[in-house]
C-alpha cells in the first residue's frame, strides 16, 4: 500500500483516474481515462505517480498527436505507435 506524497498518510491506495493533458504542441488537450492514480483515503487526494506522469509525457512526445483522439484510456494511449525510440528531449537520465 503506498504512502501518501501530500498528508504522509498510510490509508493511500492505487487506483485509477481521469486526467485531462495538453499536448506537448499546445494544440489541444486530450482526456485520458483510466490512469494510473493514488488515492489517499485520509486527506482525499488524487494524484499521478512522477513515474505515471513521465510515462505521459514521454509518449505524447513520440507519437503522431495529429491523429490523437479528444479522450482514449491510458492503456490505448501507451499502446500507439512511437515515431521514435526514446524522448530524445528528455536530459534527466
Amino acid at each position: 500500500m503506498p504512502v501518501c506524497e501530500w498528508c504522509g498518510s498510510e490509508h493511500a491506495r492505487d487506483s485509477g483516474n481521469t486526467v485531462f493533458w495538453e499536448l506537448p504542441d499546445g494544440t489541444k488537450t486530450i482526456g485520458i481515462t483510466e490512469t494510473p492514480c493514488v488515492c489517499c483515503d485520509a486527506c482525499g487526494m488524487e494524484y499521478q505517480t512522477e513515474e505515471t506522469v513521465k510515462k505521459i509525457e514521454d509518449q505524447l512526445f513520440l507519437i503522431n498527436t495529429k491523429q490523437l483522439e479528444k479522450q482514449l484510456t491510458y492503456a490505448e494511449l501507451m499502446a500507439k505507435p512511437r515515431l521514435l525510440k526514446r524522448n530524445y528531449f528528455d536530459f534527466s537520465s
